[in-house]
């Protein structure tokens, strides 16, 4: 097929380069504006863009895809079929009616169910046992097309945003490539989502990591490996930024708990803290101005003690 590719950040790479291993035709990629990164403001290329050039794909982007331009650009091409997977800007109804086979769309959760920018940390915070991949056929909606196949992935214990991030990448990678041929032969039955077990999941901020030391355990622990890489989940002690990358839950209830927040044990390579309902056992932060870190070299360095206080507490 005569594909046009739009994406941009890591999650899409898979799907560009399997498009090309199975080989489809990509005419062009689409992909978002360069941006200037950096102390020294240099210029970098998305992920979409680098992968597009090492296969001397042409790459147009524009800032904003719904004018007229760009989408005679588009249509000058005669695509089949275009592929979107987290390209990052609205598609008009105009650029969804161009190609024969419609748009199709990658995207990593088992929709209805978190529909949005951000299906793949929510999974893990929530607590789900599994997620997957929806190749969905496009419409104006937000992420409301019928769809087309999904595959499941279980969500491990020890999934961070960014080892699920991957899985799923590659689990979509290859569902779309087998979509594209039932697609090409017209022997696909698309399936209506039922709105009525939709959710909605919106762009990630960095305050979303602040941490709640008056929520329990199990639910802080998986903030932090949904969080994980990008916002991330922090804290403050001694009025600074702490970042917390690796804990683990050692009791769900505690039998007298002290005030959330507080240190309840010092072990040699983990800080024990009491939260609204258990103990968070912290094995891996990252002080503001400083490397990552375990829990071990942290304590050689910072003297911590029992009843001490992490949180907003703490700078009072």
């Amino acid at each position: 097929m005569r594909i046009i590719f739009m994406g941009t950040p890591d999650f899409a790479v898979p799907s560009l380069e399997a498009l090309v291993d199975a080989g489809h035709e990509v005419v062009l990629a689409v992909t978002q504006p360069d941006k200037q990164r950096g102390r020294g403001q240099a210029v970098t290329f998305s992920p979409v863009k680098e992968t597009a050039l090492k296969y001397d794909i042409p790459v147009i982007q524009p800032e904003r895809i719904r004018d007229q331009q760009w989408i005679d650009t588009l249509g000058k091409h005669q695509a089949d079929v275009y592929v979107v997977a987290a390209f990052g800007q609205i598609l008009p109804k105009e650029i969804l009616s161009l190609p024969r086979f419609g748009c199709l769309n990658v995207h990593a959760s088992l929709l209805p169910k978190y529909r949005g920018a951000s299906p793949i940390q929510w999974s893990i915070m929530l607590g789900d046992k599994e997620t997957g991949v929806t190749i969905m056929q496009m419409e104006e909606g937000l992420d409301t097309g019928d769809m087309l196949s999904q595959v499941r992935v279980p969500i491990a214990l020890d999934d961070t945003g960014g080892s699920l991030h991957d899985k799923l990448a590659a689990a979509g990678a290859k569902l779309l490539v087998e979509t594209l041929e039932h697609v090409g032969r017209g022997d696909i039955e698309p399936r209506a989502q039922d709105d009525s077990q939709s959710s909605y999941v919106g762009m990630l901020g960095k305050e979303l990591g602040r941490i709640d030391w008056s929520q329990d355990a199990v639910s802080i622990e998986r903030r932090i490996r949904g969080l994980n890489p990008w916002p991330s989940a922090f804290t403050t002690w001694n009025g600074r930024t702490l970042k917390l990358w690796e804990a683990s839950v050692v009791e769900e209830h505690s039998r007298e708990p002290a005030k959330p927040g507080s240190v309840v044990r010092v072990l040699d390579d983990a800080i024990d803290i009491q939260t609204g309902r258990g103990i968070l056992r912290v094995s891996k932060l990252q002080l503001e101005g400083r490397k990552r870190m375990d829990a071990a070299a942290f304590l050689r360095g910072n003297r911590v003690q029992e009843q001490m206080q992490f949180g907003e507490d703490a700078d009072e």
